[in-house]
């Protein structure tokens, strides 16, 4: 069955503070060149103290109203991929529906860690195309910074906070995406986690304390080993060669990782879409941050050919081709940001 699922907006949003290079040189053993050397990254950004992954997610939500005045009180569904939740329960995508009061949804939350926003995509394209749902609001979003080591000098330098969006809706033509490609590698678990109930994993004790914990180097050796193949097999799922994609929008880890991709896989570097320079590793958010921003800068235009991929903790990864189909949004105007449980979120 081809997919049936269209996208009909996209919106983001980035917390005000800026965590910048030369401040984190006052908190851990590091430097400027050091980190962009190794990373490409020169700031992050910072939730505030009461600024939650909820907020942000509204946050975005509000951004893609007010760019496409659209309407999300027929959302029939609401899918958040997060692995920074405000609470183990209410849902994230529970505190949404609240805020806007929609009357009738389904809410989900969902842990892919830095690939979750793809696998979120992926649920909501089989919803739709199955006939379950029409209107449903895929969000990727993580507060990094609230379970970040700042005396860890390998993984402070990396994280950032934000939140993207897009409106996935029910199309009787052909839908958006033409190639998907889904796996994951549990044994990697042990590289890049966050503790929980347990303390120990495959025989081994964890440490970190709730903290994100992560080996750098296996990370890396993970990414450049299995989204390559990934890609291949996303292209020759849609027949079509490295010279039909028109962007390449991978999961913003690291801009070592990012061009060691483009190596492998010969999709090249001016055709692909990142946001780690200025936002940081921003986990679940990075591609709908990547995208939005591409979109808004007039970069990605109606009728390209996509290719997005996302890895992260599990291992988990997966990708999918979409053609884009959606137009130029009404303005690019900054939007009103309504907090909720009484809170101001006061986001730039």
């Amino acid at each position: 069955m081809g997919s049936k699922s269209r996208i009909t907006g996209i919106g983001s949003y980035v917390p005000c503070k800026i965590l910048a290079n030369a401040e984190l040189e006052t908190m851990v053993d590091t430097n400027d060149e050091w980190i962009v050397q190794r990373t490409g990254i020169r700031e992050r950004r910072i939730a505030a103290k009461e600024e939650f992954t909820s907020h942000m997610c509204i946050n975005a939500i509000d951004n893609l109203i007010h760019k496409y005045d659209v309407s999300v009180l027929d959302v029939d569904m609401i899918l958040v991929a997060t692995y920074t939740p405000d609470f183990h329960a209410p849902s994230v995508a529970c505190l949404i529906q609240q805020h806007y009061g929609i009357p009738a949804t389904g809410t989900l939350d969902l842990n892919a860690a830095c690939a979750g926003f793809m696998y979120a995509m992926n649920v909501a394209d089989g919803l739709i195309t199955s006939g379950l749902n029409r209107k449903i609001l895929v969000v990727g979003a993580d507060t990094a910074s609230k379970i970040t080591d700042y005396t860890d000098r390998s993984s402070c330098i990396l994280f950032g906070d934000a939140a993207g969006v897009i409106l996935m809706e029910r199309t009787e033509e052909a839908g958006a995406c033409i190639a998907r490609h889904f796996g994951a590698d549990g044994s990697g678990g042990i590289h890049l986690y966050r503790t929980g109930l347990r303390s120990e994993m495959t025989g081994k004790k964890l440490t970190g304390g709730g903290m994100l914990m992560q080996n750098g180097r296996e990370v890396y050796r993970f990414a450049v080993g299995t989204v390559p193949i990934g890609v291949r097999k996303l292209l020759n799922l849609a027949q079509c060669g490295v010279q039909e994609i028109d962007w390449f929008i991978p999961h913003s880890a690291n801009l070592r990782i990012v061009e060691s991709l483009c190596k492998k896989t010969g999709l090249p570097m001016e055709k692909t879409l990142t946001s780690m320079e200025y936002y940081g590793n921003t986990s679940a958010a990075s591609i709908p941050l990547s995208l939005s921003k591409g979109v808004e800068a007039g970069q990605v235009k109606e009728g390209d050919r996509l290719l997005l991929f996302g890895f992260g903790g599990g291992f988990t990864y997966g990708g999918m081709i979409v053609n884009w189909t959606l137009r130029c949004c009404r303005s690019n105007r900054r939007t009103a940001r309504l907090p909720i449980l009484g809170r101001r979120s006061r986001g730039c």
